[in-house]
């Protein structure tokens, strides 16, 4: 059985007068009821006749507790588009790899904010994808007229950088309509998308290989600058002799090379493939055992081929300082000696493509290439790359005989041939593949 009902007038001083209020028990709860104040007609007369009159529809049952104001939410305020992008970079940006970080943060703060920062989230549409587009399509071809007027340096983007442009500015926008800023995202879809020319798919065959790097050799010996550590031979000998991507090669520490085992560890990759053991040929193994012997960076946790510095390379230095010269170089070698010249669009990852080509025309078996180069699926690796498909034999020994190695491989700072390096030699390479 609940309680009677009973109560009180409280009344309570404050800087804008006394004001009063009742504490009851209506239906075995306790209540409370603000009344009002001074300043609005209460007294403490008028309190109890108000205190009676409620405890008196308690009694009869038809008291109800006053409805709760209703709570006004503030409209939400519509972020920019610079607003919103940097907090969805900011949110993402722990889950990102730090080369992934930098060129995020390039797109968006060189191309996507400059002219979209103003703008409300809320009201681009598809015309204004489009309009970004053809207004980026212009400013290249201006940047191009003028370096053809020699009178800039800069370089105009690629159709497919402006699409890697579009594909970041959809996916901000694709969170902007997960939070209801968008109906749609304006800039989802391959209309929005440039004509991008098919990627080179180039690499080079052995005879090519070795011209490369009997290039590389020579501009290191050639190099006239104090500081300068002859890493251009041992650096491209590492992407065409190990199958690291340009990054992994500028990432790599010494602490993660072996020379005397003749390996190499990837600790940190773009997948989880990509994480795994590498094996030295005989050559590469002589090539960075020498490189070491004279670099100034010789720390277990020294970067393999840094800057003069010591700090961690750039690949967009490494493009146009060590692979476009020893490009060049490589095929006015090849031409001079009425070979087949290089082919077009060399990349760094290019020689990594050589890699897996040379290494499968070695007979290798696809589950060692597949692990030496950090792929997963064997349909990959025999898709893009292979050439000839063999059996068991001297991995690294065979791949240094087939591009040249013994007749290019640098010794000492005099630059002279190691002639006295055996191909295959005897405890190097691999006996057997592995399971």
């Amino acid at each position: 059985m609940a309680r009677k009902a009973t109560g009180q007038v409280i009344e309570r001083d404050g800087k804008h007068g006394r004001t009063y209020a009742l504490r009851f028990r209506a239906y075995g709860k306790r209540e409370y009821v603000t009344l009002g104040g001074d300043e609005d007609g209460w007294t403490r007369r008028k309190a109890e006749v108000e205190l009676e009159n409620l405890l008196a529809d308690v009694r009869r049952g038809i008291w109800r507790p006053p409805d709760p104001e209703p709570v006004v939410e503030e409209p939400r305020r519509e972020p920019t588009f610079h607003e919103f992008a940097s907090e969805w970079f900011t949110a993402r940006a722990p889950e990102l790899a730090e080369r992934t970080r930098v060129d995020y943060r390039w797109r968006l703060s060189s191309h996507l904010l400059p002219y979209f920062a103003e703008r409300m989230v809320s009201t681009l549409t598809v015309e204004d994808v489009d309009r970004y587009r053809a207004h980026k399509v212009a400013e290249c071809e201006r940047i191009t007229r003028a370096r053809e007027q020699c009178e800039t340096k800069a370089r105009p983007l690629s159709n497919e950088s402006i699409n890697k442009t579009l594909v970041l500015l959809a996916a901000v926008l694709e969170s902007a309509v997960e939070y209801g800023y968008l109906p749609a995202n304006p800039a989802r879809g391959k209309r929005r998308r440039l004509k991008a020319a098919t990627p080179s798919r180039s690499f080079l065959n052995p005879e090519q290989v070795e011209a490369l790097l009997r290039a590389a050799a020579a501009l290191d010996t050639e190099a006239t600058r104090a500081r300068d550590s002859g890493r251009r031979s041992p650096l491209l000998a590492t992407l065409c002799l190990a199958g690291l991507r340009i990054g992994e090669s500028l990432d790599l520490r010494w602490r993660e090379v072996n020379l005397a085992g003749g390996t190499l560890d990837i600790a940190d990759s773009k997948t989880p493939a990509g994480i795994r053991r590498v094996d030295l040929t005989p050559a590469l193994r002589e090539l960075l055992t020498e490189f070491r012997a004279r670099t100034l960076h010789t720390g277990a946790f020294d970067y393999v081929f840094p800057t003069a510095k010591g700090r961690r390379e750039s690949e967009s230095n490494v493009r146009k300082r060590i692979v476009e010269p020893a490009v060049a170089r490589a095929d006015a070698l090849l031409l001079a000696e009425s070979r087949q010249p290089m082919p077009a669009g060399v990349t760094p990852h290019s020689l990594r493509r050589t890699f897996i080509s040379i290494l499968l025309a070695t007979g290798a078996d696809v589950r060692y290439v597949m692990g030496q180069v950090g792929h997963t699926d064997p349909g990959l690796t025999l898709r893009i790359y292979a050439q000839v498909i063999g059996a068991d034999r001297d991995h690294g020994g065979a791949v240094d005989k087939l591009v040249g190695a013994s007749h290019w491989a640098r010794m000492g700072t005099n630059g002279a041939l190691a002639e006295h390096l055996s191909v295959g030699a005897p405890g190097e390479g691999h006996e057997k593949d592995p399971p």
